[in-house]
């Protein structure tokens, strides 16, 4: 796998950004495209995103055709294939790729997850809802990934889903598999949210029939078998929330100028409510879904991250950067991942001053930054010690500074058109590694 560092000089932000399609949504809707042999165009769509480019090289692996345009990505059904070979990095998405394959043709194999090391995410739930839906599991390891194979024992029929937790995955598994079965399925308890609603708008264009009650239920009257339109599937992907919140507590901590277009105010309601107080330059254009900040200062909170509308856990690193700059004592709860808190040491060596106890952490504010080398353990983590060293004294390097690609588009551009100062350098001793299964397990 490709590796390269980051150079980064403290600079002044001020200027125009594009919040582009979310990862978290841009992942599920590639995915979703294997249910249909019709062509399926996605509009802002992350192209450049390195989960997102691993996993249009597994469609192509699976015979999908693909031409890609700017923001746009074409993806047709060339051939079919419902065996994923694949030695390289995988990536968490792979789950939903079984699911998807097995929905289609009754059969996947498939690498399993990886992604980011956020502790315990193993995939137990995946396993209950594909044996739901009648199908046979079994494992096979191997040198660079473990494989997952699903075999379909009865027919794809719609089934009631009671999820244990509301998880995003397993309610999107859920909905890529009932989308193709005979009858209807119920998910009981599902995480209803932006990226989970996208998916289900696109599945309502390949011909599924969609209701949402609320958090109670989603209800999916299934394809089964029944004839579908041949025309083609155009889609645009929801913006990104977490990458529009990283503009906006980038541009208070740098007291910038910036307008931040294609922002998703109305997915942001809760995070919203503790950036705006005491920051009175900010303002929300609704006709152009365009936010001005004029940044002042970083102001103290107390959060626990949640499901949908509350604070999204990817969302928890990026918050407790912002809090090292505010003037008193914030407080996070990590109410989902307990072991996210690997950029902790990071952060450290830069004069944050954070404590932990448990899955809560207590930040002191008014850091005076030190420009030190540190590693982005995970892709938000390694913004977090970005977002600091964009307000050091001096030149400073990221190693591992792919994870920031993996879920920020296009960055390095955007943040240099904003007058940043951030150069990407392929050292020639680590310009290829080899990143094994353990180290980015999800």
């Amino acid at each position: 796998m490709e590796n390269f560092i980051y150079k980064i000089t403290p600079s002044k932000l001020n200027g125009t950004v594009n919040v582009s399609g979310a990862k978290n949504s841009a992942l599920r809707l590639l995915a979703a495209s294997i249910l249909t042999d019709r062509d399926v165009t996605l509009e802002n769509n992350p192209n450049e995103l390195l989960d997102v480019k691993i996993h249009v090289e597994m469609l192509e692996a699976l015979g999908k055709n693909i031409s890609i345009e700017a923001d746009r990505i074409l993806i047709k059904d060339e051939s079919f294939n419902n065996e994923l070979v694949w030695n390289k990095r995988s990536i968490r998405n792979t789950v939903l790729i079984a699911g998807a394959l097995f929905a289609r043709s009754g059969y996947a194999s498939v690498p399993l997850p990886g992604g980011c090391q956020l502790g315990d995410r193993k995939i137990d739930i995946h396993l209950d809802i594909f044996e739901k839906f009648g199908a046979k599991i079994n494992f096979e390891t191997g040198e660079t990934n473990d494989t997952l194979m699903l075999t379909k024992e009865t027919e794809l029929v719609g089934q009631d889903i009671h999820l244990p937790i509301r998880s995003t995955g397993a309610t999107e598994n859920s909905i890529l598999i009932g989308s193709l079965a005979k009858g209807t399925t119920r998910i009981f308890n599902p995480h209803v949210r932006p990226e989970v609603l996208d998916l289900l708008d696109l599945v309502s264009k390949m011909g599924a029939k969609v209701e949402v009650f609320g958090q109670d239920y989603i209800q999916i009257t299934g394809i089964g078998g029944q004839s579908t339109p041949i025309t083609p599937i155009v889609h645009e992907v929801v913006p990104d929330n977490v990458e529009a919140i990283t503009w906006l507590m980038m541009a208070i901590v740098n007291k910038s100028k910036m307008e931040i277009k294609n922002f998703p105010y109305a997915h942001l309601v809760v995070p919203m409510q503790f950036l705006l107080e005491g920051n009175s330059g900010i303002s929300f254009d609704e006709a152009s879904q365009t936010l001005s900040v004029d940044g002042k200062n970083a102001t103290s909170f107390e959060i626990a991250t949640g499901p949908y509308p509350g604070i999204n856990s990817d969302m928890h690193p990026i918050f407790a950067a912002y809090g090292t700059f505010a003037m008193s004592n914030s407080v996070v709860t990590e109410l989902r991942f307990f072991d996210r808190f690997q950029y902790l040491e990071e952060m450290a060596k830069l004069g944050a001053n954070i404590v932990q106890d448990k899955n809560t952490i207590t930040i002191s504010g008014n850091i005076k930054v030190k420009s030190e080398t540190v590693r982005a353990t995970d892709l938000r983590g390694g913004m977090a010690v970005l977002m600091l060293l964009n307000e050091g004294t001096d030149t400073a390097t990221i190693t591992e500074a792919f994870q920031i690609e993996r879920g920020y588009n296009n960055f390095v551009t955007k943040f240099n058109a904003l007058g940043g100062k951030l150069e990407k350098v392929f050292p020639e001793s680590t310009k290829e590694i080899n990143v094994t299964k353990e180290a980015l397990v999800a």
